[in-house]
């Protein structure tokens, strides 16, 4: 089951989440092999294109870097891609698909986005 955890993006801004894949004695898993992809949406069961899609595909400096053995997950968006996002409140989840096809949710939660005043 995910892990519920709440992001704030501020526009404007380049936005850096890092967390730690790891098992239940806190030891980093191995993510040699896997990717990642993370999207947010207005609803969950919006049908329109997602606010931003991010994965291991790594564009213009946005995109998830998965750190092998240490297990980290790094997701970069850039300071021209949130200038761009609306502000609002949206929802988000984090996947990870392992080379053998196992999807697995790790977290998922509400994304505010924060307008921005100076331009």
């Amino acid at each position: 089951m995910a892990s519920n955890y709440n992001i704030t993006i501020d526009q404007g801004t380049t936005f850096v989440l890092v967390i730690t894949y790891a098992d239940s004695a806190n030891a980093p898993i191995n993510l040699t092999g896997f990717t990642a992809r993370m999207q947010a949406r207005a609803k969950y069961t919006s049908p329109n294109p997602p606010l931003f899609d991010v994965s291991t595909t790594i564009v213009s400096g946005t995109g998830i870097v998965l750190g092998g053995v240490a297990g980290t997950i790094t997701v970069t968006l850039t300071a021209t891609v949130t200038a761009a996002l609306v502000a609002g409140q949206y929802v988000y989840d984090l996947e990870l698909l392992s080379g053998g096809g196992i999807v697995t949710r790790l977290i998922e939660g509400r994304c505010l986005i924060s307008p921005e005043v100076t331009k």
